[in-house]
């Protein structure tokens, strides 16, 4: 249920002016707002005002306000608000009555104001108190406001309530698959009511291909859920390539007229997870390429247009990934749906925190906090029922999911179970990431029952979670990240799940599915490593992994380096959306198709060194512990003559041949580089460096070129037209150029954007992490020679772009946008 979209026209303030939630306060001279709306991205990145853990920019405390008029159509009908998402501890007035508190930041929720609007013709005032003076209250970049769509619903007095359908496929078979609707109507009458419920589904095509009807009665006051059931001939499954999408239509019909008409998308396939042979998707082993994602998209910042998201994702399918886990909270409701278009596999996640808090500057004092990173957790035990089952009920009609993650690396958070481990303290004897468990399970488990309880039980607490999930839905596992599951499973912790997420933990595959094998294991979050897929590949029980992360976040910022720096670096992907090397690693084993990309670096300050004649790490073996973060390369052919360089190339070619000015280095084999990186040493001369690789009788190649000075900007759209819409954008790339034509990766400078037409410039950004330039502006410093600009058009017209860098006075080609007509305007 969509409802009617109700995000133009409101009025915002940054700050607290008098009686902001009464209906007669004057906000004439407020800024008017389209939703979704981020405040804090459009701020300045202050170290002052800011925190690294929430990359540097502000939140503070902001009012919304949106004016509407009761007309006809609302009289004597039911009328619900529905936000997706507010960042955070939101407070809801309508008329200046006070009708709900929402402190949690990623859960969506209906607010009733019904008996709070004015008579038909009157106007009415929606006022939202949004508090985020609690700035650092994460350990990643939240956004602050109104950050996701809302919606009005107008239903009658008999409906079907906001998510109150709830389609499943219990049997899936090449010649037919059962439908289970599970449909909740209300009777918000003080009389009994008798209604007819008709069923229809509709296959991808539009075509009915089922229906079915009931009547029905149901008592004042009350809400019943009603079961339908449908067969479907011939099943065009929901899957990763074919991600076919069903609807549903249920009409209650009285005295023979439809009252209501409840729509639904929905998909038919099945899926599950075997303890010993990993993942099957409709029949079919299926290895989970996942990544995960924070709910930011760089310059946009957590307002992120459909787009935005559309252009990331499809990064994301031309390298292989196939799964996306929502790190560490809901996502939207927009997400999902591009999610289920696109086919990928989705692991949502409620929580980071649990009863207790984290510590957000260092991620490693836990349960340290003061006024500004106090988090969710104060609000948990209170708020942690209706977040979740809020957040099932508007999702569980994805086909996307398959997964409900209750929470992440909670176990941190409750040290006794980090002592128990022997990882930690005066007995410790080794880095978790690397070794088998110091102690016993027996030891574990004494040591648990040994410890005194430290305020709450983390068994007890995973158990209540778990059941509120499987109360609205058992056709998905409920699972968790566990940093610590040597010990989770002899906490309780794991007792409470279907299956088990193992953090950063693949040295411990073998001991998990040894010692409790019942439970079926993946990774969910793992570094962007070959040796993680290696583990992944050598273990048919494991059923994939998440690596940490598919694209870079705002926030956490100081995992690397001080300030000045906005973001996390250990993305495949950066924040502009350009792909870093690991980017190209992984295309190389996730994808079937040939793949090749080149990098250079200087002898002296690469991974390697001159031994027996060949190329050799100075630490032998390292590559099997690398973490997070990719080694320095350059990708770019400039150095000083005969300077030796190391050329690496990712590729899952057979072979790789390497070509200086035409003349050939020397062609490398695969299987003779342990750590899947094809190595050269090569004295430099300027000219053309190229790569050629073949693999199943094809052949791919790369290049790259000594280049000169800036002498053009090559501008770029990744497309001709956008419509007048919240959702619709359109990137802009701008790279500098030699004489030749070549890019330009080793000089920075400033571009000027100039910008013509009928639009809005969301932002700029040139990807890397160490930029804290504002975003909300028409100019930038390149990063590798580009940058990126994002337009929202606002009216049907033309956009016309340039670029220009104003010292050597460079200018770009021109290029034009078409801006055609939306059902939906942006400006009210």
């Amino acid at each position: 249920m969509r409802g009617i979209p109700f995000n133009i026209g409101w009025k915002f303030f940054l700050g607290e002016p008098e009686a902001p939630h009464l209906t007669a306060t004057n906000d004439a001279d407020w800024r008017t707002v389209s939703l979704p709306h981020d405040w804090s991205v459009e701020l300045s990145f202050d170290q002052e005002k800011g925190e690294a853990c929430t990359g540097y920019l502000p939140g503070g405390i902001a009012w919304y306000r949106k004016h509407f008029v009761t007309d006809e159509n609302m009289a004597g009908k039911k009328i619900y608000l529905h936000f997706d998402g507010i960042y955070n501890r939101a407070s809801v007035y309508c008329n200046g009555k006070l009708l709900r508190f929402h402190p949690y930041g990623y859960s969506p929720f209906v607010v009733d104001i019904t008996d709070f609007l004015n008579p038909v013709h009157e106007d009415n005032v929606i006022a939202v108190k949004v508090d985020h003076s609690r700035y650092a209250d994460s350990r990643w970049y939240t956004g602050s406001g109104i950050y996701r769509k809302v919606s009005m619903h107008i239903l009658p007095k008999l409906h079907i309530p906001v998510w109150g359908t709830f389609y499943s496929t219990p049997v899936v078979r090449d010649d037919h698959a059962i439908v289970k609707g599970q449909i909740t109507v209300t009777n918000a009458s003080d009389q009994d009511q008798n209604f007819d419920l008709i069923g229809k589904i509709f296959d991808p095509h539009g075509n009915q291909v089922a229906s079915q009807s009931i009547t029905y009665r149901i008592g004042p006051n009350e809400h019943d859920e009603i079961c339908m059931e449908f067969t479907v001939p011939y099943p065009k499954r929901w899957d990763i390539h074919q991600p076919n999408m069903y609807r549903a239509e249920v009409d209650i019909i009285v005295g023979g007229e439809v009252i209501q008409r409840e729509k639904t998308s929905f998909g038919i396939r099945d899926f599950y997870f075997d303890k010993d042979k990993g993942f099957f998707l409709n029949g079919r082993r299926t290895l989970i390429k996942g990544v995960c994602l924070h709910h930011d998209a760089g310059l946009v910042g957590a307002a992120v247009p459909g787009d935005v998201w559309r252009r990331r994702l499809e990064l994301l399918k031309d390298m292989g990934c196939n799964a996306i886990r929502t790190a560490h909270n809901p996502v939207s409701e927009d997400f999902l749906d591009l999610c289920d278009e696109m086919g990928f596999l989705v692991q949502e996640e409620f929580f980071d925190e649990w009863d207790n808090p984290k510590d957000k500057r260092k991620n490693g004092e836990e349960k340290f906090v003061d006024y500004i990173t106090r988090g969710h957790a104060e609000f948990f035990r209170e708020y942690a029922k209706e977040d979740l089952q809020n957040t099932v009920r508007r999702d569980r009609n994805h086909p996307c999911i398959i997964q409900w993650s209750i929470g992440n690396e909670i176990e941190w958070t409750y040290p006794k179970y980090n002592e128990a481990t022997g990882y930690f303290g005066m007995n410790a004897s080794g880095n978790y990431f690397w070794t088998l468990p110091p102690n016993s399970k027996e030891q574990i488990r004494e040591n648990i029952r040994k410890i005194p309880e430290d305020g709450y039980d983390i068994g007890k607490t995973a158990k209540k979670l778990a059941d509120w999930t499987r109360e609205l839905d058992t056709t998905r596992p409920v699972t968790a990240n566990c940093i610590l599951p040597s010990a989770s499973y002899e906490s309780g912790y794991i007792d409470a799940l279907d299956m088990v997420g193992y953090s950063y933990r693949r040295v411990i595959y073998d001991y998990g599915h040894e010692h409790y094998p019942d439970k079926p294991i993946m990774g969910t979050e793992n570094v962007g490593q070959w040796h993680e897929w290696k583990a992944v590949l050598e273990r048919e029980f494991v059923a994939g992994t998440f690596i940490w992360t598919g694209i870079d976040h705002l926030g956490e910022a100081s995992v690397q380096k001080p300030w000045p720096r906005k973001s996390s670096n250990v993305g495949l992907i950066d924040l502009a959306g350009f792909p870093k090397p690991a980017f190209h690693m992984f295309k190389s084993l996730w994808s079937d198709e040939p793949h090749i990309h080149m990098v250079t670096q200087q002898l002296e300050k690469s991974l390697y060194e001159l031994r027996d004649g060949d190329l050799q790490e100075k630490e032998e073996g390292a590559w099997q512990r690398r973490l997070w973060f990719w080694h320095d390369v350059n990708h770019h052919w400039n150095y000083r003559a005969g300077e030796q360089i190391v050329v690496e190339v990712y590729s899952n070619c057979d072979e790789v041949s390497l070509y200086l000015n035409h003349s050939l280095v020397g062609t490398r084999y695969l299987h003779e580089f342990e750590d899947r990186i094809y190595k050269w040493l090569v004295p430099f001369q300027p000219g053309e460096l190229k790569a050629v690789g073949k693999k199943d009788g094809k052949t791919v190649q790369t290049a790259i070129y000594t280049v000169g000075s800036i002498h053009g900007i090559a501008l770029q759209t990744d497309k001709d037209s956008v419509k007048a819409d919240l959702d619709s954008v359109v990137h802009v790339t701008a790279q500098f150029v030699d004489e030749q034509g070549f890019a330009i990766t080793n000089q920075e400078e400033r571009i000027d954007f100039e910008v013509d037409g009928p639009c809005r410039i969301l932002g700029v950004d040139n990807g890397s992490p160490d930029s804290v330039e504002d975003y909300q502006k028409n100019h930038v410093t390149t990063h590798l020679g580009r940058c990126l600009m994002i337009l929202q058009g606002t009216a049907p017209g033309t956009i016309t772009i340039r670029a220009r860098n104003i010292r050597t006075n460079v200018v770009s080609n021109e290029c034009q946008v078409k801006v055609i007509p939306s059902s939906v305007d942006l400006c009210p």
